[in-house]
């Protein structure tokens, strides 16, 4: 689990929506993903509203941003430390099923004079959808 100082702050409607919507789905979506969603049961949200929001429940550890260096984040509503897989082809996020290497953290630290807290990993390749199409 991603492991930082997280400050109590209160889950509003706007917030239980978002976390609701990102917990019922496997896809890592992008934050106007989760406005369409979000928009069905709170007509009136705003996209701000929404990416504010996902900030706070990013800080508040019940979520997991992915940042991939692209002009968007990804957002996960499992906030457990877990691998990713992303297609190089399709661009779509997914999760790898396999134990995290803690022993990397303590071959890390050990190693070097930094203290590891939590290490992400993503993998990059060619999902299995997009390898059936060619």
């Amino acid at each position: 689990m991603v492991k930082n100082k997280r400050k109590k702050t209160r889950m509003t409607k706007q917030r239980k929506a978002i976390l609701k919507v990102l917990k019922s789905t496997k896809s890592h979506p992008t934050a106007d993903w989760v406005y369409e969603q979000v928009k069905e049961e709170i007509p009136n949200i705003s996209l701000g509203t929404v990416y504010r929001n996902l900030n706070v429940l990013a800080e508040m550890g019940k979520i997991m941003v992915l940042d991939y260096g692209s002009t968007y984040s990804r957002y996960d509503g499992n906030p457990e430390n877990h691998y990713h897989f992303k297609c190089l082809e399709c661009g779509r996020v997914y999760d790898v099923d396999i134990p995290v290497k803690e022993s990397l953290n303590k071959e890390v630290n050990e190693n070097t004079a930094f203290k590891v807290t939590y290490h992400r990993t993503e993998f990059y390749g060619v999902c299995p959808e997009c390898q059936n199409k060619n």
